[in-house]
C-alpha cells in the first residue's frame, strides 16, 4: 500500500469493493468537503445485485473464517489497529474535509476508533463458551459462541469511521462476515478506508464487503436472504423501516437511533463548570451527534446565571472552516440539515422562545445558538435538532425536573449536574435513558460502558467490551457421551 492512503486515480476512485474493487451498479457519487465544496473522490454506489452478489460471496468466505482460531482472528485486528495509529495523521485530515469536523474532534475520532478495534480484537482471546450443570450421569454440556453468519453493517456520516468500527470489528473477530454501507456523504472515511487498511491487515478476501448507496442499497442490504443480522446507527425514522422489515425476516437487528437528551442542572450545581460543559455538550461538532445535549433544563434559581455564561460560551466560539486555526464549530453536514435546524430556531421563536445568542447561518456555517423560554411542544424541545442549538427550560423541583427530562419518546442519553452526588444520583436513577452520566455532559464515548438507547433511541442492544461478543455471535447447547443412552422406545 502506498503512503497516501487516499490519492487522488487510486485503485477506488468510482468502485464499491467486493471481492477487489469493481464498478457498483448505480453508477458513482461525488465527495464533497463540506467547509468548501471542492471535490474529494469518487465513490462506487451498490445497486441490489451487488448486494445479493456481496451477500454470497461473504458467506463462502466466512465458512472458512470461522475456523480460523479466534485469537488469530484477533491477530488481523490488532494489525488493523496499529495501522490506524500509523496513518492518523491522514485520516484525521480526510475526517476533517468530508464530515465537517473540527481537527480536535476528527484526531480523537482517529484514536478512540484505533482503541475500539483494539478492544474488539480481545474477544478473540477470550472465552469462547463454558462448560453447563448436566443432570444427567455421563453428558458433558457445553455453551459455546458461533458465528453469526453475514452482518450487514449500515453507518451514518457524523462519525463514519468510529460508528463503522464499533460493529465491523467485533463482527469479524467473532468469525462473521461483513457488508458495510457507508452514507452517501461520507463513504471514504467511512469505507475505502476500511477495505484499504484491512486488507493490508491481513483480512482474507470476501469477508468484508463496502458497498456506498442511499436508501435503496439500505434497503436491499437489509432484504437480502444472506445477511443474518443487520447494525443500524441513524435515525429512528430510518430504524423503525429497517427493524420492521429485519423482523419480518426474523432477522438478528441491532439499532441505535437518535436522542434528545437531556442536560440537567440542579440548584446547587457549579455555573460556570456546568456551563462548559453544556457548551461542550451541545455545540461539538456543530451538535451532529445523537448523544448531543438538546434540552438543557435548569433549575430557575440559577437559570440567569446559567444562560447569562453559556451565551459568553457560544459567542466565544469561532465558526468556519475547520481547517483553519481556531475554529470549533464547523459547517453543518448539508443545506438539508442546516436548513431544517434552521426551521426549528424559527418556529420555536414563534411559538414564544427567546433568541439568547446565535441563531443565523451562512450557508453551512450555523452560529452557536441559545434558545430561553423553551416549553415542551415547542420544537426545541420536542425534536432531535442535528445543529448547533441549546434549548433552555426551566424547573422549579426535583418532580418537575424528572418529568421534562422523561418528556420525550427519545432515551439515549442523559446529564446531571450537582455540588451534591447524592442528590444527583436520585435524579438520574429516576431517568427513562439508556446512559446517565452524572457531573459530566451527555457526549460521551467510551469503549468500555454499553452504548445503547430506549424507546425510540433504540432497541436495547448496547456496543461496549461487555457485550459486544453478545450482540455478534450466537449461543450454541452442545452436549456429548461417550455412548449413546437406552431409551424405552
Amino acid at each position: 500500500m502506498s503512503d497516501t492512503l487516499f490519492a487522488p486515480g487510486a485503485d477506488w476512485q468510482g468502485k464499491i469493493y467486493s471481492d477487489g474493487w469493481r464498478d457498483g451498479g448505480l453508477g458513482t457519487v461525488e465527495v464533497l468537503e463540506k467547509a468548501t465544496g471542492k471535490t474529494l473522490g469518487q465513490a462506487g454506489l451498490a445497486s441490489e445485485a451487488d448486494v445479493a452478489s456481496a451477500a454470497a460471496a461473504a458467506h463462502r468466505a466466512q465458512a472458512a473464517w470461522a475456523q480460523v482460531p479466534a485469537p488469530q482472528r484477533g491477530d488481523v485486528l490488532r494489525a488493523f489497529s496499529q495501522l490506524l495509529i500509523t496513518h492518523a495523521e491522514e485520516i484525521t485530515e480526510q475526517l476533517i474535509r468530508e464530515t465537517g469536523s473540527v481537527r480536535f474532534k476528527g484526531d480523537w475520532e482517529t484514536h478512540m476508533t484505533a482503541r475500539e478495534v483494539l478492544e474488539a480484537a480481545a474477544l478473540g482471546s477470550g472465552p469462547q463458551g463454558i462448560q453447563v450443570a448436566s443432570a444427567e450421569p455421563g453428558r458433558q454440556s457445553v455453551a459455546r459462541r458461533i458465528p453469526i453468519g453475514v452482518v450487514g453493517v449500515i453507518t451514518p456520516w457524523n462519525s463514519p469511521l468510529l460508528l463503522a468500527a464499533r460493529a465491523v470489528a467485533p463482527a469479524l473477530v467473532m468469525g462473521n462476515a461483513v457488508l458495510l454501507k457507508p452514507d452517501v456523504q461520507t463513504p471514504i472515511a467511512g469505507g475505502v478506508l476500511f477495505a484499504r487498511l484491512l486488507a493490508d491487515a491481513g483480512l482474507p478476501d470476501g469477508l468484508l464487503h463496502v458497498l456506498p448507496g442511499a436508501v435503496d442499497t439500505g434497503r436491499a442490504l437489509v432484504k437480502d436472504p444472506g445477511v443474518d443480522m443487520v447494525s443500524f446507527t441513524g435515525s429512528t425514522r430510518a430504524g423503525r423501516e429497517i427493524g420492521s422489515v429485519a423482523g419480518g425476516l426474523l432477522k438478528r437487528v441491532s439499532l441505535e437511533l437518535g436522542g434528545n437528551n437531556p442536560y440537567v442542572v440542579l440548584d446547587d450545581a457549579d455555573v460556570e463548570a456546568a456551563s462548559s460543559a453544556g457548551a461542550w455538550g451541545s455545540f461539538f461538532h456543530q451538535g451532529q451527534i445523537c448523544l448531543t445535549a438538546g434540552r438543557h433544563i435548569v433549575h430557575e434559581s440559577v437559570a440567569d446565571a446559567y444562560t447569562a455564561a453559556l451565551v459568553r460560551r457560544a459567542r466565544a466560539l469561532k465558526v468556519g472552516d475547520p481547517m483553519a486555526d481556531g475554529v470549533f464549530v464547523g459547517p453543518v453536514v448539508n443545506e438539508s440539515q442546516a436548513a431544517r435546524a434552521e426551521r426549528i430556531v424559527r418556529e420555536s421563536l414563534d411559538q414564544g422562545a427567546v433568541l439568547a445568542a446565535g441563531g443565523s447561518r451562512d450557508g453551512l456555517f450555523f452560529e452557536p445558538t441559545v434558545l430561553t423560554g423553551v416549553r415542551p411542544g415547542t420544537p426545541a424541545f420536542d425534536e432531535e435538532i442535528f445543529g448547533p442549538v441549546a434549548a433552555i427550560t426551566t424547573f422549579a423541583t426535583d418532580e418537575e425536573a424528572i418529568e421534562l427530562a422523561n418528556l420525550s419518546e427519545y432515551g439515549l442519553a442523559a446529564a446531571v449536574v450537582s455540588r451534591d452526588q447524592a442528590h444527583a444520583q436520585r435524579i438520574a436513577d429516576r431517568l427513562h435513558s439508556g446512559v446517565v452520566h452524572i457531573n459530566d455532559q451527555t457526549v460521551l464515548h467510551e469503549v468500555y460502558g454499553p452504548i445503547g438507547g430506549v424507546g425510540a433511541s433504540g432497541n436495547g442492544f448496547n456496543h461496549s467490551t461487555l457485550t459486544n461478543a453478545d450482540q455478534f455471535s450466537e449461543w450454541q447447547w452442545l452436549t456429548s457421551r461417550a455412548e449413546i443412552p437406552t431409551y424405552p422406545f
